[in-house]
């Protein structure tokens, strides 16, 4: 059966983003068709300045809202990175195989970086490893495919060229994985400016929709959203980023097209409302599911540890056999 691995940040509250670009995927194609593993990937929120109370608290919001999302534990693998020490391990016998010129060409890596010193504080070294560590999260359960979306495909990219040479060098060790974008995600923008991605860990929300948003919330960002000038309604992503945008938004809520949909509306107000109704019944099972297993922690704690246990079992073997391929002397309890 093919295996999958992905990942969520916890950086920052899940958005409408997130859920139509990647988790409403794995809820209702991903965990049915492959080995799928989904994890709360904690370590690379600690790139960059951070709180630990809220990368522990958003952690477990993020998990919660997998679960929520329709994500079954008995029938994909949801864990905790950290949970699982084979990250870790193996992400520093992959730093021994990438390159200091492979790191800093990272479009990422140059981004925040420069976002980073903006802010005046300084860069962290593991903001510049951390594509490692990410290819670390993937090879050590022989993943055959990563859902991602465009901008993180050159990770995945860095992966399958650290695998193929580690293991031209040590020996057949790991599965070269592939990226898959998403089927059926849609490409969501921020509101506010509808030529950047909506992403969780912007520093002003006017213009994102996130997934435990009150009704009257998602209704007001989405109502204020911003449009462009003229009054035709067309799906034209670059002539008409504003608008292209709700039509898109609506067209996954609804299961329709967005070009088709165009044709529809002949008002930026009548389009922003039913983009706004259909967003929030969108997101009101969701809500009221992440309601109902707030009120039992004790269910998310076992389906994390019963999920790291399982990521472990299947980790363990590979990294093992990494430490024995590159040379290093196995404990003395292992020793043969």
């Amino acid at each position: 059966m093919t295996r999958i691995f992905s990942g969520v940040k916890p950086t920052g509250h899940l958005t409408l983003g997130n859920y139509l670009g990647a988790v409403r995927q794995w809820a209702e194609v991903d965990q049915y068709r492959a080995d799928s593993l989904f994890s709360i990937v904690d370590l690379h929120a600690l790139t960059v300045e951070h709180d630990p109370g809220r990368v522990r608290r958003l952690s477990r919001q993020a998990a919660t809202l997998l679960l929520a999302s329709g994500i079954d534990p008995e029938r994909a693998t949801v864990f905790v990175q950290s949970h699982v020490d084979e990250h870790a391990r193996l992400s520093y016998l992959l730093e021994c195989v990438a390159t200091d010129g492979e790191m800093r060409r990272m479009i990422q890596y140059k981004e925040k970086s420069v976002l980073e010193r903006a802010r005046g504080g300084s860069v962290r070294l593991s903001l510049l490893t951390y594509p490692v560590l990410m290819a670390a999260d993937i090879l050590a359960y022989d993943a055959d495919e990563v859902p991602v979306g465009e901008d993180q495909t050159q990770h995945v990219e860095l992966t399958r060229d650290l695998a193929v040479r580690f293991n031209q060098r040590y020996g057949q060790t790991f599965v070269v994985p592939r990226a898959t974008p998403p089927k059926v995600a849609a490409r969501v923008m921020d509101l506010q400016d509808p030529t950047s991605k909506m992403g969780k860990s912007h520093d002003a929300g006017a213009g994102i929709v996130y997934l435990l948003d009150e009704p009257d919330v998602v209704r007001k960002k989405i109502m204020r959203a911003v449009t462009d000038s003229g009054t035709e309604i067309v799906f034209d992503r670059e002539a008409q980023p504003g608008v292209s945008n709700l039509l898109e938004i609506l067209a996954a809520c609804q299961g329709g097209n967005p070009e088709a949909l165009s044709g529809a509306y002949e008002s930026y107000g009548a389009l922003k409302k039913d983009t706004a109704e259909a967003v929030v019944e969108l997101l009101r099972p969701l809500q009221q599911r992440h309601k109902e297993l707030v009120a039992d922690p004790t269910y998310l704690e076992e389906v994390l540890r019963r999920g790291a246990e399982r990521a472990r079992g299947m980790a363990k073997p590979t990294v093992d056999g990494a430490y024995r391929a590159i040379g290093l002397l196995p404990p003395v309890n292992e020793a043969r």
